[in-house]
């Protein structure tokens, strides 16, 4: 019976019993005629969560690390100059990526618990007069860290400048989960993927792109072959793909769409947010601090938690997972053995937030953490009970 325990990763997240019904299909012929009536209006359909009208979307079979290899390969040349901040493992991914492609990467290093640095890029995109700077890379949710980023902020800057370097954004964790405005923050390409707002499997990758970000094709010079835009895009237009499509999960992910539009974006943002808080509120009753440095970058996904001196936060989640059969998030570089990280997206409740700060709670007490038990638990009931009445009082 355990394997019925929610997950509190920040991702993969839980599968609700609607999406594993959607992807146990029996094998389809993915080029049959009549496919696509049904992938074309999920591409469409899609642009909506990411906050577009004006972008192309486009699905790789692959993590979100495919997505931004995809984004990078089809736009970019080698020995192109981009900008990017390091502010956790996420971010420093994509700087890894972009230096095994020969591209010159400028980084602007940056305290982990702070979010991208937008004023230091608009000093040094205001000094690019030149406009040596072909891309600005960002995290919109750094998930080690727990760290929200402005991304208008980042636009403000590229505006300021007067610059023309492209705007990419990972927002896998924050995709579905927290609002993301491509259009308004003119974003050229967002890169997600199906394993965390959209509450399917890992296995693929999910781009929008931008008409500038489209032109950039024609002069990239960058290799690729299985994450070509164009091939894409040329098989996509009539129903297809260019190889094999991950069938099962373009059948579930219309299914989530479906879920995601039924309850409605603007509640998915807000449950996320009352999810959130209420383990923020936890996590202050038990005498502990968030990694992300002000209120204004807590990120509504995921909070990562520094432990006590003197105790090992990979032994706290070891032992959560060995006696009560419950996944937490581990920390990440700079972070680990010094902060645990809580999932809280995707398909969970208040209900479900609970049980999992009663089973990190009850983990802690085994192991002399200094917390009474039920302190964090109580914090966020409390929350979540009297934000719930006014929601009702408020809807009547």
């Amino acid at each position: 019976m355990t394997d019925q325990n929610p997950v509190f990763i920040p991702g993969p997240t839980n599968m609700p019993d609607r999406l594993r019904r959607a992807i146990q299909i029996q094998t389809r012929d993915h080029r049959a005629p009549d496919f696509v009536d049904t992938f074309a209006p999920v591409l469409e359909d899609t642009k909506k969560v990411f906050g577009s009208t004006e972008g192309k979307i486009i699905t790789f079979p692959a993590s979100g690390t495919g997505g931004w290899e995809a984004a990078v390969t089809n736009t970019l040349s080698p020995g192109d100059k981009i900008l990017v901040g390091r502010y956790g493992v996420f971010s420093n991914k994509w700087i890894d990526l972009c230096q095994r492609h020969g591209l010159d990467v400028q980084i602007v290093e940056t305290p982990w618990g702070e979010g991208v640095p937008a004023d230091k890029f608009a000093e040094i995109l205001a000094a690019d007069t030149a406009h040596e700077i072909k891309a600005v890379l960002t995290t919109h949710n750094e998930t080690a860290t727990g760290v929200r980023s402005d991304i208008a902020a980042v636009r403000r800057a590229l505006d300021g400048a007067d610059h023309p370097a492209m705007l990419f954004v990972d927002c896998v964790s924050s995709l579905a989960s927290m609002p993301f405005e491509f259009d308004a923050w003119g974003v050229d390409i967002a890169v997600s993927g199906s394993q965390k707002g959209f509450m399917l499997p890992t296995g693929m990758a999910i781009l929008c792109v931008s008409p500038k970000a489209l032109a950039a094709i024609e002069t990239a010079g960058l290799s690729r072959t299985f994450f070509d835009f164009r091939d894409m895009m040329k098989a996509n237009a009539t129903g297809g793909f260019p190889y094999t499509p991950p069938l099962q999960l373009i059948y579930g992910l219309r299914e989530s769409l479906d879920m995601l539009f039924e309850e409605g974006l603007e509640n998915v943002y807000a449950r996320h947010f009352r999810l959130a808080e209420g383990v923020r509120r936890a996590v202050d009753a038990w005498g502990m601090k968030l990694v992300a440095k002000s209120p204004d970058l807590y990120s509504d996904t995921v909070s990562a938690v520094y432990v006590p001196e003197g105790f090992d936060s990979n032994a706290l989640t070891d032992h959560a997972y060995r006696a009560y059969k419950v996944s937490f998030g581990v920390g990440l570089g700079q972070l680990d053995g010094k902060a645990f990280r809580i999932g809280h997206l995707g398909s969970l409740t208040d209900v479900m937030v609970l049980s999992g700060l009663a089973t990190i709670e009850m983990a802690m007490a085994d192991l002399n953490y200094p917390i009474t038990l039920g302190s964090g638990v109580a914090a966020a009931q409390e929350y979540y009970r009297t934000s719930r009445v006014a929601a009702l009082k408020s809807a009547a």
